[in-house]
């Protein structure tokens, strides 16, 4: 399936962090534990800082936050339009990425995710695109970080041409608090 991606409203947030939860739970739960999950969420989805960074996003040259939604919900006339405020809900993923400000000629791509339910529909390849497409006249390459447990994600990022440049211990602590979870570093030239 095709999917439609736009920029996401900052009307948007609520929906996002219901999709990061989703995914969150799917990829995470078996090594983090549901409840570490839930708190990060929480933590990291605050509404007001998501609808923050959204708002950010579409005013930044070299930023954006993506939703993807179903090409039947993007009628323009439809509530479910992605761009208009009150159709949020018509979204199943989406992408935050931007410049590092530190280091220009790299893009950093902090949080693709997408329902469960739509994984291996090509919710998450065509958000990645469009990702690319936006960066590619602001960067040379794009970076991101995975936990080396997250096996949809790694298959994901190295199906869609990443190249593993580094391993590290991760900050996050596993589920039962013993041993160190790793995490994956991940670049793509643009």
């Amino acid at each position: 399936m095709d999917w439609t991606i736009r920029q996401a409203p900052p009307s948007a947030a609520a929906i996002i962090r219901e999709i990061a939860r989703e995914s969150w739970h799917a990829a995470y739960d078996e090594f983090l534990g549901a409840s570490q999950v839930d708190r990060m969420i929480d933590d990291w989805y605050e509404l007001d800082e998501l609808e923050s960074s959204i708002a950010n996003a579409a005013d930044q040259a070299g930023a954006s936050f993506l939703v993807a939604v179903p090409p039947e919900d993007d009628d323009p006339a439809s509530d479910k339009h992605a761009g208009n405020a009150e159709n949020a809900a018509a979204a199943v993923g989406f992408a935050h990425a931007g410049v590092d400000p530190d280091e220009p000629e790299t893009a950093y791509l902090p949080r693709l995710y997408a329902r469960p339910t739509v994984w291996g529909e090509g919710v998450g390849t065509g958000l990645i695109e469009r990702v690319e497409a936006d960066l590619r006249s602001h960067s040379e390459r794009l970076r991101l970080t995975v936990l080396a447990d997250n096996e949809v994600g790694v298959s994901f990022y190295e199906s869609s041409g990443f190249e593993r440049i580094e391993t590290r211990p991760s900050d996050l602590e596993p589920i039962d608090g013993e041993g160190v979870l790793e995490e994956h570093i991940y670049e793509k030239s643009l």
